[in-house]
């Protein structure tokens, strides 16, 4: 289930920030969740799973699209389809008009929006 994100998750979600290559560093962390703190055009959400956080996906809202900025998955979920299924929903609830990557997500969304697409195909 994706859940907005919310102050009392920070360090949940810097955890999960973390696993993201460009995110090793402290300060770039704190930087980035700071970011998603205070401006309202930034927004984060978690995907929770039974009891635990396993998941965060972020987005900036600009031009009328969801830029995703972040994408990330507890190493111990990966390859169970869970950022799949985060974009599905993103999609899903998407109010803005499209979703698009940043240089730094671009191949898992295009990835992404490409099995979903196939799957909307299917049906």
């Amino acid at each position: 289930m994706l859940c907005r994100y919310k102050k009392a998750n920070e360090k949940i979600a810097m955890g999960l920030l973390s696993f993201m290559p460009e995110h090793k560093d402290v300060k770039k962390l704190q930087e980035t969740i700071c970011q998603y703190n205070s401006d309202p055009n930034w927004q984060l959400y978690l995907w929770k799973q039974d009891d635990d956080y396993i998941g965060l996906v972020g987005v900036e809202i600009k031009d009328n699209k969801w830029i995703v900025r972040h994408i990330s998955v507890d190493p111990s979920h990966r390859g169970e389809g869970v950022g799949v299924e985060m974009i599905r929903k993103l999609y899903e609830m998407d109010v803005c008009g499209s979703i698009a990557a940043d240089e730094l997500t671009e191949p898992f969304i295009q990835k992404c929006l490409t099995m979903l697409e196939e799957a909307d195909e299917e049906v």
